[in-house]
C-alpha cells in the first residue's frame, strides 16, 4: 500500500492495483501548485466531507479518470445527480470493493457544500488492503467513538488532523492516536491557511515524548506501508 500526500487532507492511496484519492483539494492550495492534478491518476475518489477545502477538485478529476465517488448518501447522490459514478455509504457501514474493504466511521465536524447544500454528517474511512490497515479521520474534534475501531481493526496508520482552530490541535491527536491504538501518524490538515499554521518541530517532538511517530510528509511524497 502506497500513501501519498498531495497538501491539506488530500490523499492518495495505491492499493490492490487501484488507486483512490480521498478529499481532492490541490487546485486551490498555493502550496501544491506544482502538483499536476491532470496527471492524477483516480479509480475512486473518497470524501470524507462537504466542506470546499475537501471537494474542490473532485469535478475535474472524475471528468478526466472516471472514477467513482464514495462518500455518505447525501454527497454521494450530490455529485450522482451532476452524472458522476458515485456509491453512497453511511456511518458504521462498510463495503467491499475491488481493492479492499471500507469502512465509514464517526468523525464529529460539520458539513455542508459551499453552494449551502446539505452534506450530511462529516465521516471518515478505514481502509483495509494488501493486508495493510489505514484510518482516515477526516476533519474532527477527538472523540470517544475512535475507541471503537481497534476493536474490529489492527491499524498501520492513523491519518490524522493536526491544525486546530477546524480541528483537533497536537495534544488531541495525540490522544486520538492512543483511542485508536496506533503509533504511526500521519498528519495533515495543517499549514494551507494562516488559521492553521503549526510549529513543524514541536508537533514533532510532541508526538516523539509520547512514543509515537508522526510523519510531516512534503506534498507529493509517499511512504509504502
Amino acid at each position: 500500500m502506497k500513501i501519498t500526500f498531495y497538501g491539506h487532507a488530500c490523499i492518495g492511496v495505491e492499493v490492490g492495483g487501484k488507486n483512490i484519492i480521498i478529499d481532492p483539494f490541490i487546485t486551490g492550495n498555493e502550496k501544491a501548485a506544482h502538483i499536476d492534478i491532470n496527471a492524477i491518476k483516480a479509480d475512486y475518489i473518497l470524501i470524507t466531507h462537504a466542506h470546499f477545502d475537501h471537494i474542490l477538485d473532485v469535478e475535474v478529476i472524475a471528468k478526466n479518470t472516471n472514477a467513482v465517488i464514495v462518500s455518505n448518501w447525501e454527497i454521494a447522490n450530490y455529485f450522482g445527480k451532476k452524472g458522476f459514478q458515485f456509491h453512497p455509504m453511511n456511518h458504521g457501514g462498510s463495503w467491499n470493493f475491488d481493492f479492499g474493504k471500507v469502512k465509514y466511521v464517526n468523525a464529529v465536524h460539520s458539513s455542508a457544500f459551499p453552494d449551502g447544500t446539505y452534506g450530511g454528517n462529516p465521516g471518515g474511512f478505514v481502509i483495509e488492503g494488501e493486508h495493510k490497515n489505514i484510518y482516515i479521520s477526516g476533519d474532527t474534534a477527538l472523540t470517544m467513538d475512535m475507541k471503537l475501531i481497534p476493536m474490529r481493526t489492527k491499524l498501520d496508520l492513523a491519518i490524522l488532523p493536526i491544525g486546530n482552530c477546524f480541528t483537533m490541535d497536537i495534544e488531541d491527536a495525540i490522544i486520538a492516536a492512543d483511542f485508536v491504538a496506533c503509533d504511526k501518524i500521519l498528519g495533515c490538515h495543517y499549514d494551507t491557511f494562516g488559521f492553521i499554521e503549526i510549529n513543524k518541530d514541536d508537533a514533532k517532538k510532541k508526538f516523539f515524548d509520547a512514543d509515537k511517530d508522526l510523519m510531516l510528509l512534503d506534498i507529493g511524497e509517499s511512504i509504502t506501508l
